[in-house]
């Protein structure tokens, strides 16, 4: 006698696994490579140097890498912190924002870093501090720009407008389209600033 029975429950498993497996094949065929992270990194931190010496660094929260036919992009969902030191050494620029993402492409090798939300953009050593929503830094060409509102505070005044231009380290920034701007006509040539950021040694009594 035929035991049809155990037959129909062996045929019965197999056609669950194959079912399971069938549902996990499609799962896989619809999972989109340029949109998953190949790398996460948590509390990021990183140091460029040049001739032995420290030319940026960075810090944020967490860095998710992705890799695509044409370029690597590095996300930065948490925001991020950049400091930019010129060729002395010294602290010249910060850039702090909400979020950002930096593109290397594959066949110029170019950079460029896209970053949004609360863009605060600082030149310590002239004292100059831009604020804006959206802002790019073409590593290659060496430029800091926008077309969103913008503004800028510094010791000569106050400025806004739409669109700006400046070197990368935030030295020369123009505004494209001002508007009701100021500017301080008179100043305290008598004024004495020390720049608290990078000053090495002891502070002078009052």
């Amino acid at each position: 006698m035929t035991n049809t029975t155990g037959i129909v429950a062996i045929t019965f498993v197999v056609a669950t696994i194959l079912f399971s497996c069938s549902g996990k094949l499609k799962q896989a065929e619809v999972l989109n490579l340029d949109e998953t992270p190949r790398q996460i990194v948590d509390s990021m931190f990183a140091v460029q140097t040049e001739n032995g010496r420290v030319k940026m660094r960075m810090e944020a929260p967490q860095m998710a890498r992705y890799e695509n036919d044409t370029a690597t992009v590095e996300k930065f969902p948490q925001g991020f912190a950049l400091y930019g030191y010129n060729s002395e050494g010294l602290l010249e620029t910060t850039i702090f924002s909400d979020n950002a993402s930096h593109y290397t492409y594959r066949a110029t090798k170019g950079e460029l870093w896209e970053v949004t939300g609360n863009v605060v953009i600082q030149n310590v050593i002239d004292r100059e501090t831009m604020e804006t929503d959206t802002l790019y830094w073409d590593r290659f060409a060496g430029l800091i720009y926008t077309d969103s509102y913008i503004r800028m505070y510094s010791p000569d005044g106050f400025m806004q407008g739409y669109g700006m231009r400046s070197d990368e380290n935030a030295r020369d920034a123009t505004i494209l389209r001002p508007f009701n701007s100021y500017s301080v006509v008179v100043q305290d040539t008598t004024a004495v600033f020390v720049d608290s950021v990078n000053f090495i040694g002891p502070f002078l009594k009052k």
